[in-house]
């Protein structure tokens, strides 16, 4: 059965926007930088949120706003993964979480693996845990394989867990690169992480999105050793747009993982947004996958229009066709412009990318482009930088 793809709103519309995406910047830069898109939200998000405006639904969140069972229904529904509702706790947000699930694991002054290039937050997440960081680098593709994947580098995780790492945050799929994690990767990671008493926490908030001919593999159901060490913390807020809501849900799969997360303060709880409970299932319910196919459906498109206007304007660049997602991370240090491509491209093309160099060292000559907006958007920002680099 085919599937029309989303359409993205035209930029006027857009700019009437007061997300971050459309006010951090003037009105001549084209902004792709931060993860929102550029599509009108799912039908069934529009009407809860409606309904909460006419009867003034805006007071607090209850203790159980429908939004485990609705998540419930979602993973069986798309990854095949049966998650016990009793096992899924709210807060405000995806980072929220990963605070304070590992300030629960880990004790102030240890080490907490991460996989860079990443998600710029996890740094200072682990920091505001208590906890020191503890780079592990993501092994990347050969030069001369296009296809290749990015892959978790398992020895050297292995050995910062054997020099006393506590515990490891995940990226699954991978923000910046992509990349969906293997089955057997991430089952090798819990058997180490296991090995070694060591928690894994897994921020799986892009997993809705990933792209035909790949499977989500979510970690905590990955193996029995990653059900028993295992914290998932997720949200519909990438998926759907609706970061600015604020609710995210902490994933549990162990008796003793659960009663972790059962004993982390009331307040922790107390910062869910109402709003983003009630998008999220609408979100979550059978009545958005169909938004969502289209949605996958212009992501397929873009990721691959994304390759192709980089072939014909930027030959220079390097760029993997993600997994996952709606990020593309784009290597351009051939053209010579400094660890942070990304102020030349702002300051004299006019667009806005995110800055490489913020998702680690790895990022240096790297900048990353958000494909969640029209072709129109996305062929317009490339050529720009293609005029850049012919002057």
């Amino acid at each position: 059965m085919s599937v029309t793809p989303l359409r993205a709103l035209p930029l006027d519309e857009l700019r009437q926007r007061s997300s971050s995406k459309w006010r951090t910047y003037p009105a001549d830069i084209l902004p792709l930088f931060v993860a929102e898109t550029d599509f009108p939200l799912a039908p069934a998000i529009s009407a809860a949120l409606e309904r909460a405006v006419r009867l003034g639904d805006t007071g607090y969140t209850p203790p159980d706003p429908g939004i485990a069972r609705a998540f419930a229904g979602f993973a069986e529904r798309r990854f095949g993964w049966t998650v016990d509702p009793a096992r899924v706790r709210t807060t405000g947000d995806v980072m929220v979480g990963v605070v304070e699930l590992l300030r629960a694991v880990t004790s102030p002054g240890d080490r907490v693996v991460i996989t860079p290039p990443v998600y710029p937050p996890f740094f200072d997440t682990v920091r505001e845990a208590g906890a020191e960081v503890e780079r592990v680098p993501l092994v990347a593709p050969s030069v001369d394989d296009a296809d290749g994947r990015w892959r978790l580098d398992l020895p050297g995780i292995e050995a910062a867990l054997a020099a006393g790492a506590r515990a490891v945050l995940l990226c699954n799929p991978h923000n910046p690169t992509g990349t969906v994690h293997t089955r057997a990767d991430l089952a090798e990671l819990a058997r180490i992480a296991a090995h070694h008493g060591a928690a894994v926490v897994s921020d799986e908030i892009h997993s809705p999105l990933v792209h035909p001919g790949e499977r989500f593999t979510p970690f905590l159901d990955a193996s029995d050793d990653a059900a028993r060490i295992g914290y998932a913390v997720t949200s519909a807020s990438k998926a759907f747009n609706l970061a600015g809501l604020k609710c995210a849900l902490m994933v549990t799969a162990d008796e003793r993982t659960a009663a972790v997360v059962k004993a982390l303060p009331w307040e922790v709880e107390w910062r869910t947004g109402l709003w983003g409970a009630l998008a999220g299932i609408a979100a979550f319910s059978p009545e958005s996958d169909e938004w969502l196919d289209g949605l996958h459906a212009a992501l397929d498109d873009n990721r691959r229009l994304l390759a192709d206007l980089l072939a014909e304007h930027v030959p220079a660049a390097r760029y993997r066709i993600p997994d996952a997602g709606f990020l593309g991370w784009v290597d351009l240090t051939e053209l010579g412009w400094g660890d942070n491509p990304a102020a030349k491209i702002r300051r004299e093309a006019k667009v806005a990318f995110h800055v490489g160099p913020y998702f680690g060292t790895e990022g240096a000559g790297h900048v990353r482009i958000n494909f969640g907006c029209s072709p129109d958007v996305l062929r317009e920002a490339v050529e720009r930088v293609g005029a850049l680099v012919s002057r």
